[in-house]
């Protein structure tokens, strides 16, 4: 009996045994057929920028022809994020024009980026910028994971146009036709179970809306009534004091009069303008609708002399000032103000408008500041019937901040009427959103007064307070050899002055440096010198006549050195350098170190210059950066075009 159950253990063990060596080797050959998932690496086009990735750290595949000068980039081997990652990765040698893998890593922004121009790509110089990254070539490293399907920080990114699977932040989605109740008013202060409402039943879309019936289209612009409700709920929270932004009745403002009046909120100090519409083709409901987002606006920007000023500018076939920044210093006299204000009829001469308020409203006179930004405001029903490009273009490079929102803009079949097609696009400082609010029906535009305040207030990001005439350190390089002669010295000192006119000159402004060579280099004055405008010009007149070689090499150098070495961090640097003669010493590693220290360079020649050598000197692309003219009595005219290619290339700079 013991011997059956010795051998029935032995058979279970051996069973067993059979059982675990089998389902180890099943195991191995399933672990052998199982294979890990492949990696895709996602594709993007080449002019997605890097700021619009939200990924800390990512792997992309880049296409064929990045090295286009379409892409820009902005920096030398640490990169600026607004730049071109592709076009990027082609500078910095990790990738070829013919695309490929690459890996990308975030990291800090940074002072400056130096521009350079390495495998085809010219990259540009910004004194600075809120996020960087760097490239590498795009073998995994190791513990790192990498996603499959990148996030953007908007939903339009171009890589979907590459096929690629995206995760983007979404908008707030546009609110149903569906009936919902609106508060007609709430008062400031009180609870909204102290609140007595009276509510009605909201309009569906076929009822209300102004998209779902055709639109007469009268000399190229709308013109209609909508039966909209007189009045729209804003948002409001009991806890700030820049709260309840609603519209409050003329008959209760009274009862305000006794509460402490506010000297404004210190962190939103501007000086504002709203350009309201008064058109014909706006209708009085819409204009109703218009006041009270202004009034809601008033209160959410608690007015007051240590905060923001505001004052509003109606328009219509010509512009009207309805009243300045120190008309109403505080909240509820604005909003009084508002409530008054009765529609004025005719066609939307924005662009009209806008060249009135560049001229006249921001004046000292008026109530302008000087040390707050400059914000206009623009809003628009429909479309302009003039052009605002121009307009807008000049009120920028004035130092004014422009911020269009466009109400119910032209639909498909209207964008024929359109005078200037995508006009708020060609009008504010950047198209990347921040200046331009596009609202799709005036039920909605309650919604933006929060977004709008909230970047009027953020002086930080107002990149259109710095302009071409305020914003540079400009360093003169003259040349005195004998050659010159006295006469034409005096024309040259001539252009200096004409040219240094143009600036806004102060130890916050464009600052003013001069150098003079010959065989030789002599400091004129150096950017630190004179502070104002007048002593500039004095300055430029007592520059005596040297005489002398042309060693124009050495006087980048030494410019470079003695000059540009004491500009500040967060200035453009300009060279101008004047010359009529070919050179006796080798210019081009000096003109090299001044591009890649970020100087940019103007070369100016007359009548024995070399072009070969002004286009060395100058910066890329030398069309731009170098003038060639035949007499020194010509030399005026170069002026203007000098000072257009300035402020172009400043404009073209991404800013925060």
């Amino acid at each position: 009996m013991g011997i059956v159950v010795l051998t029935m253990k032995a058979s279970v063990i051996e069973m067993f045994l059979v059982l675990l060596v089998t389902g180890i080797h099943s195991n191995k050959e399933m672990t052998k057929k199982i294979k890990r998932p492949k990696f895709n690496v996602p594709q993007i086009n080449c002019d997605v920028k890097a700021g619009k990735i939200i990924n800390p750290e990512f792997a992309v595949k880049c296409p064929a022809g990045c090295q286009d000068p379409r892409y820009h980039v902005y920096g030398t081997d640490v990169y600026a994020s607004y730049s071109s990652v592709c076009a990027a990765a082609v500078h910095s040698g990790v990738l070829d024009n013919s695309g490929g893998k690459i890996l990308v890593r975030k990291v800090a922004g940074q002072s400056g980026y130096k521009g350079s121009y390495s495998n085809g790509v010219q990259s540009l110089s910004l004194p600075r910028w809120r996020e960087s990254f760097i490239v590498s070539e795009g073998k995994p490293q190791k513990g790192v994971t990498y996603p499959s399907a990148l996030t953007y920080s908007s939903p339009k990114s171009p890589a979907a146009k590459a096929g690629e699977t995206t995760k983007a932040y979404q908008k707030p989605s546009v609110p149903g036709t569906t009936s919902q109740p609106v508060t007609l008013m709430q008062v400031p202060g009180t609870t909204p179970a102290e609140a007595t409402h009276t509510t009605l039943p909201r309009p569906s879309a076929s009822a209300g809306s102004t998209t779902s019936s055709p639109r007469p289209q009268p000399v190229g612009h709308r013109s209609r009534e909508l039966d909209l409700w007189s009045t729209i709920t804003y948002p409001s929270s009991q806890n700030s004091p820049r709260a309840n932004p609603g519209f409050v009745p003329k008959e209760e403002l009274s009862t305000q009069s006794l509460e402490p009046v506010s000297q404004g909120d210190p962190n939103c100090k501007v000086d504002l303008s709203f350009l309201i519409d008064g058109s014909a083709s706006i209708g009085k409901r819409r204009f109703r609708i218009q006041k009270q987002f202004l009034a809601a606006i008033a209160q959410a920007l608690d007015i007051g002399p240590a905060g923001p000023l505001m004052g509003v500018v109606q328009y219509g076939d010509n512009p009207a000032t309805q009243f300045n920044l120190k008309t109403h210093m505080n909240s509820r006299d604005l909003k009084a103000a508002i409530e008054k204000i009765t529609q004025r009829g005719g066609l939307s001469n924005v662009g009209r408008a806008i060249a009135s308020v560049t001229k006249n409203f921001f004046s000292k006179a008026n109530g302008n500041r000087g040390g707050a930004p400059n914000v206009a405001v623009v809003m628009v029903d429909g479309w302009p019937t003039d052009k605002v490009e121009e307009a807008s273009r000049v009120a920028r490079e004035s130092g004014i901040n422009i911020f269009f929102i466009t109400i119910e803009g032209a639909v498909e079949t209207e964008k024929q009427y359109e005078v200037e097609p995508n006009f708020a696009n060609k009008a504010v400082c950047r198209t990347n959103s921040f200046y331009s609010l596009s609202v799709q029906s005036w039920f909605s535009l309650h919604k933006t007064v929060q977004p709008l305040v909230k970047r009027v207030c953020d002086t930080d990001r107002l990149a259109c307070s710095k302009t071409c005439f305020n914003s540079a350190d400009i360093g003169f390089v003259i040349d005195g050899s004998s050659s010159v002669g006295t006469g034409n010295f005096r024309t040259v000192l001539q252009f200096v002055a004409n040219l240094s006119k143009e600036f806004e000159i102060s130890d916050t402004d464009t600052r003013i440096g001069a150098v003079q060579y010959t065989y030789e280099q002599r400091l004129e004055f150096g950017f630190d010198a004179y502070s104002t405008k007048p002593d500039i010009l004095n300055a430029i007149k007592r520059v005596g006549y040297w005489s002398g070689g042309t060693s124009t090499g050495a006087a980048i150098h030494y410019a470079l050195e003695h000059l540009f070495k004491k500009s500040k961090p967060n200035k453009r640097k300009l060279m101008i350098l004047i010359t009529d003669g070919r050179s006796y010493d080798d210019i081009r590693i000096p003109a090299m170190a001044a591009h890649h220290k970020g100087v940019i360079t103007y070369a100016i020649g007359v009548a024995w210059a070399a072009q070969d050598e002004l286009d060395v000197i100058a910066t890329h692309p030398a069309k731009d950066h170098a003038f060639f003219v035949d007499e020194f009595d010509n030399l005026y005219k170069s002026v203007p075009k000098i000072i257009r290619n300035i402020c172009t290339e400043f404009n073209s700079q991404p800013r925060n």
